[in-house]
């Protein structure tokens, strides 16, 4: 582990060391009336946090084998989630089997090896046919195109956009060998400070909402201040990528727009089934899906400006 990794692991466990002192003294001063749900909430999502902080902390250091299988387990876990609240029925069961235990392993085994020309037509070509082939040979057409096309989106969402995060580990670009997995970090914490921030943001200034049908606590000014100030935060983070200081921060607005709009694009679906998360397996952050779906649409955007103006191909 080099000096750059050290000194961002060590402000990152700064940070949850901070943000676990607030969230204990808030507790220990709403004793008297009891716990509010938001501080109660709040140390929820701090101590999910360290258990997530921990486990990349792993992957990154086990190297890029580490980082591939974390991000397949990621993968599994949200594609579970999301075929859960899909119109599946038996006729189904053969092209979702196929699409856990052969489309994800070959995809996430292509993004190991490299293998650009496989991993970004696999899953919109290949798979993409597939699964209604599979699926029409068994010969129930009741609600068939809302079938195939629920399974289709479950892999391109939760396999194919997610898959694109290790893939950055596969770029090459002159002068950086070595130190792709400070893109993952930068994507990473660029886009789930957004979220933080426009949270916080919401709640200080938040007036005008922007789909409150779909996500009632994002706001106009929390989109604005949370958007510009993980912009900023981006533009500070230049020192450990390829870009410029500009650079950076262009990139962060493209990645935390494309976040907020992939947050926007998933509650659409929740709403659509009738709930309020993706799941229960991480506490306080509800499913996978819920940590991961600005990271979802950000991550294949990301990837390939990146590959399109610094990799060498």
């Amino acid at each position: 582990m080099n000096g750059d990794v050290l000194i961002l692991l060590t402000a990152v466990i700064g940070i949850l060391f901070v943000a676990s002192t607030v969230g204990f003294v808030l507790r220990l001063r709403a004793s008297d009336t009891g716990p509010g749900s938001a501080i109660e909430n709040l140390n929820a999502r701090i101590n999910a946090w360290w258990v997530m902080v921990i486990v990349m902390a792993i992957a990154f250091v086990a190297g890029k084998t580490g980082v591939v299988i974390l991000f397949a387990i990621c993968s599994f876990a949200a594609l579970r989630e999301f075929l859960t609240l899909t119109n599946t029925k038996t006729a189904d069961y053969w092209a979702l089997a196929a699409a856990v235990f052969v489309v994800l392993p070959v995809q996430y085994l292509s993004v190991g090896m490299n293998w650009y020309g496989f991993y970004s037509i696999f899953i919109p070509v290949y798979a993409f046919l597939l699964m209604p082939i599979i699926s029409a040979l068994r010969g129930d057409t009741k609600d068939f195109l809302i079938r195939v096309a629920e399974a289709q989106w479950a892999l391109m969402i939760c396999v194919f956009c997610v898959s694109h995060v290790p893939a950055l580990l596969s770029l090459n670009i002159p002068g950086y060998e070595g130190r792709n997995l400070f893109l993952i970090f930068f994507l990473v914490v660029v886009v789930q400070s957004s979220d933080v921030l426009q949270y916080v943001w919401g709640k200080l200034l938040g007036r005008r909402k922007i789909a409150p049908k779909l996500s009632p606590s994002k706001t106009l000014e929390g989109l604005l201040g949370g958007v510009l100030s993980a912009s900023l935060l981006g533009a500070a983070l230049f020192w450990i990528t390829p870009f410029s200081i500009w650079q950076a921060a262009a990139l962060s607005l493209v990645i935390t727009l494309m976040g907020f709009f992939g947050g926007l694009v998933m509650s659409a679906i929740k709403r659509d089934r009738g709930v309020k998360d993706w799941g229960h397996l991480i506490s306080g952050h509800g499913g996978f899906i819920d940590r991961l779906d600005s990271v979802i649409f950000s991550a294949p955007i990301f990837f390939h400006i990146v590959r399109f103006y610094w990799d060498v191909h």
